[in-house]
């Protein structure tokens, strides 16, 4: 495990940029076919990528990071339309000319020359294949019938970095969808409650489809210890803690 400094100024696969604040982010570095994925925790259900030299931010949110300091984007990843992880801000700090937004039909209706995913889409974007999962709850309502992410909505992404596949699943609970996915290296899967996953519905989902490395995000105030003594007797799935409360 690695840290991420925002100092004074900072040389990022050839980004330069600097920060007011003296923020101290986590980053871990996985090897693909096509050279390192690095990722950046920078908080809550809000990551960033860089491969291949280029930057991708998922669902950016101004209250976890100063954007007008990060480094700007060649590609967004928004998974729905909620106000912590759809910050029209934030994605206006961190476009530049050539930056592609991929977001829901929903974002869509408030950002200029986005690349709409619908459930199941699957595209090249910036010379990455990206798969849209569905992302909803089963259980977890917001009043009678009445989801807290309804299905039809709101998006997962698988991408492919070189022969790696990463699965960032937004909110969502353990569907037949994400319990069927094949061949994923690398899964960030939410444990916020009550509005997505229990770690009991995250542990079933992972011995599922059974990546090779696991983070629980997004997780909130809950016990991040229940989920590793889950899975404890999984020893085909890596499951590593970070800070991303």
């Amino acid at each position: 495990m690695k840290k991420y400094l925002l100092g004074a100024m900072v040389l990022v696969f050839g980004v330069t940029f600097s920060a007011a604040a003296q923020d101290t982010f986590e980053t871990d570095s996985i090897a693909t076919s096509a050279g390192d994925l690095t990722i950046t925790f920078i908080g809550h259900g809000t990551l960033m990528f860089n491969f291949g030299g280029k930057v991708i931010h998922v669902d950016p949110w101004s209250k976890l990071a100063d954007y007008s300091q990060m480094p700007p984007a060649d590609l967004i990843l928004i998974t729905h339309e909620h106000r912590d992880h759809f910050d029209v801000d934030a994605v206006n700090a961190l476009r530049k000319s050539g930056t592609v937004p991929v977001v829901t039909e929903t974002c869509a209706k408030s950002v200029k020359g986005g690349v709409i995913m619908k459930n199941g889409d699957i595209k090249s974007v910036e010379g990455l294949e990206i798969e849209a999962v569905p992302a909803y709850n089963l259980v977890h309502m917001r009043s009678a019938g009445q989801p807290f992410h309804p299905k039809g909505i709101g998006n997962g992404y698988v991408v492919r970095f070189g022969d790696k596949r990463v699965y960032v699943a937004g909110d969502t609970e353990n569907t037949p969808e994400m319990k069927q996915l094949k061949n994923i290296d690398v899964a960030f899967l939410p444990m916020n409650l009550p509005y997505t996953m229990t770690p009991e519905m995250v542990a079933d989902a992972a011995k599922a489809f059974k990546p090779a490395i696991l983070y629980p995000y997004h997780y909130g105030s809950t016990d991040t210890s229940r989920l590793v003594d889950l899975m404890k007797n999984s020893k085909d799935v890596e499951v590593r803690i970070r800070k991303m409360e």
